[in-house]
C-alpha cells in the first residue's frame, strides 16, 4: 500500500468535512448540488481506496455501510442542524457502484498461457 494509501486518506477526511459540517457552515448551492456531491464523494472514496490496494469487494461494503451510518449519524446528531436523506445513500451507493464497475473494468488479471507440453 504505502504512499498509495495518501490520497484514500485524504478523500476519507473530506468525506468526514463534506458529511458532518453542521448545516450553519455549508453554502448555499442551487437545487441537486448536494447530491453530486455526495455521488461525487463516494466514486472518489471508491477509486482512492482501489487505487491503494484496498480489496474492491470489502471496500465498496466498508462504503456503502459508511454511506447508511453517515446519513443516520446526520439524522441523529441534531446538533449540525442536518437531516438524514434516502436519497443521499441511494446517491452515494450509486457513487460507489459506478467507481466500483469502472475499477473492475479496469483491472487487468493476470493471464495465463496455456501449457504446451512439448515447450
Amino acid at each position: 500500500m504505502g504512499v498509495r494509501i495518501l490520497p484514500f486518506v485524504v478523500a476519507a477526511l473530506l468525506s468526514v468535512i463534506v458529511l458532518f459540517t453542521p448545516a450553519s457552515g455549508v453554502p448555499s448551492a442551487p437545487p441537486g448540488t448536494d447530491k453530486v456531491v455526495h455521488f461525487l464523494l463516494f466514486a472518489l472514496l471508491t477509486a482512492t481506496g482501489h487505487y491503494a490496494g484496498l480489496p474492491l469487494n470489502r471496500l465498496a461494503a466498508g462504503l456503502a455501510g459508511y454511506a447508511a451510518v453517515s446519513e443516520v449519524l446526520q439524522w441523529l446528531i441534531t446538533a449540525l442542524g442536518r437531516s438524514g436523506d434516502l436519497l443521499d445513500a441511494l446517491v452515494d451507493l450509486a457513487g460507489i457502484a459506478l467507481a466500483y464497475l469502472i475499477a473492475r473494468r479496469t483491472t487487468r488479471r493476470p493471464t495465463t498461457r496455456p501449457h504446451h507440453p512439448d515447450h
